[in-house]
């Protein structure tokens, strides 16, 4: 019999697929994507990762065994001290300034994709929470896997793939992957349609996540205060 998770991948295999066949992926993988983009990209996820940090812990205040608790108050620390470090690194090696960072706005994907993270923690149960989250956890992994091998001549584009084909971070997709089971085992058959939708619109705003970078998606009237180095090259363009 399939697990729930087997169910979900197969119902996502189309975007699945997209995902990992993303330019700006494979531009990662080869070298090939201008720097500018993954600036605006580190910009971005940046954003996401420290919502995505609360969510998590909002998952953590849901569980209702201690274990769960501190396992989800673990992956929302986690995702400070490993992923934003990161990230960290990355804007010192693409110089990207404390007056730039205070310029930051979100673009209309990370604003929205955060959003729908906030609308399930807000009034979903902790296996609604889990399906939300999951896709960002799983396709990193996938993509971190199939691409392991990759040999970009941009060191930074080595150190992304890295970290997301780590084993550190696949035992981490695996817990959740494993918990998701276990709740989905025990969730009604409306609460297993609620985990699903959750999961598939994650899947597609993973992959909107993408198109945001590849494209350096602007806000389609007024562009606001960002004023970081991408939107002063992209205006100069």
């Amino acid at each position: 019999m399939k697990k729930f998770t087997e169910h979900l991948r197969e119902k996502a295999h189309s975007v699945w697929e997209a995902n990992l066949h993303h330019p700006f992926v494979k531009g990662i993988a080869d070298g090939n994507l201008p720097l500018v983009n993954f600036t605006y990209y580190v910009l971005q996820d940046s954003y996401y990762l420290s919502h995505f940090a609360r969510v998590q812990a909002m998952a953590a205040a849901r569980a209702e065994d201690l274990y769960t608790t501190s396992r989800m108050a673990a992956h929302a620390q986690g995702t400070n001290d490993a992923e934003l470090a990161l990230h960290e690194t990355f804007m010192k090696q693409l110089q990207i300034t404390d007056e730039e960072l205070a310029n930051f706005e979100p673009a209309p994907t990370a604003y929205h994709y955060t959003s729908h993270l906030y609308r399930v923690a807000e009034s979903g149960s902790l296996g609604e929470i889990i399906a939300a989250i999951l896709p960002c956890y799983w396709i990193y992994q996938e993509i971190g896997k199939r691409f392991k091998e990759a040999t970009p001549q941009e060191p930074i584009y080595q150190e992304w793939i890295a970290a997301y084909g780590g084993e550190w971070f696949s035992q981490l997709v695996q817990e959740q992957i494993f918990r998701l089971d276990e709740l989905a085992d025990k969730a009604s058959e409306s609460e297993k349609n609620k985990m699903t939708r959750h999961f598939l619109i994650s899947c597609e705003y993973e992959y909107l996540f993408w198109e945001m970078a590849y494209t350096l998606e602007k806000w389609p009237v007024s562009y606001g205060t960002f004023a970081t180095k991408v939107g002063r090259e992209t205006r100069n363009v």
